[in-house]
């Protein structure tokens, strides 16, 4: 099969995870990753950005994968139910909300915390950063982020290495909220596109084939 530029995003999300271990300041550049997928479904991408640009999902499928570090099973019902997705990315969002507020005390004229929260309990010092050429709010946010985008990495290694390879996509939260956004879009048939168990806990291949598929269909 032709490999096309895309199919080496997964370097991208190492390069990222390397570039905020040497400077914390590095981390506001995972904000693509937040911005670029809802971008995409709002301007009628659907979820290509999920099944074919996702880094951490290309990353997962090569660990996973080509390396066979996954147990290749697939995942829970419940890790797949509606119910568990949502609560996810609410307490996902609460905690992002809870990154931002703590970012706006800094900015207020609280002193700045020089620690990254891995999983959200463990707090791990983070004090060779220099982070004197920016706001003091700035580190902050990007200490933040960075355990925010540490913390997701994290589970998505362990769920690739319990289930499928990409058993993350299941429940990532930038998956979920543009999949509602396809939903809200196109009707319950087009938000569902690349968020089965099958295809989420496999590999993106098949989920952007069937989009293809589909928007072949909404253009007859």
């Amino acid at each position: 099969m032709k490999k096309h530029w895309y199919d080496y995003l997964w370097i991208a999300e190492i390069v990222y995870l390397g570039l905020g271990m040497f400077n914390i300041l590095f981390a506001w550049l995972g904000m693509v990753f937040f911005i670029t997928p809802l971008v995409v479904a709002i301007a009628g991408g659907g979820k290509s950005y999920c099944n074919r640009y996702c880094g951490r999902g290309q990353l997962l499928d090569v660990l996973g994968g080509k390396l066979r570090l996954s147990r290749n099973v697939p995942p829970p019902a419940w890790l797949r139910s509606k119910w568990f997705r949502y609560g996810f990315l609410t307490f996902f969002m609460a905690m992002f909300g809870w990154m931002v507020y703590n970012t706006y005390k800094v900015f207020s004229g609280m002193p700045l915390r020089q620690a990254v929260s891995l999983l959200w309990v463990f707090k791990l010092p983070w004090l060779w950063a220099d982070v004197d050429a920016v706001a003091p709010w700035a580190a902050q946010f990007a200490y933040g982020f960075f355990g925010v985008m540490l913390t997701s990495s994290t589970l998505g290694l362990a769920t690739m290495a319990l289930f499928r390879p990409r058993s993350w996509c299941v429940y990532c939260p930038m998956g979920t909220m543009t999949q509602g956004i396809c939903t809200l879009k196109h009707g319950k048939g087009i938000g569902i596109i690349g968020r089965t168990g099958e295809e989420s806990g496999g590999t993106a291949e098949t989920a952007g084939q069937r989009e293809s598929a589909a928007d072949t269909l909404r253009a007859d």
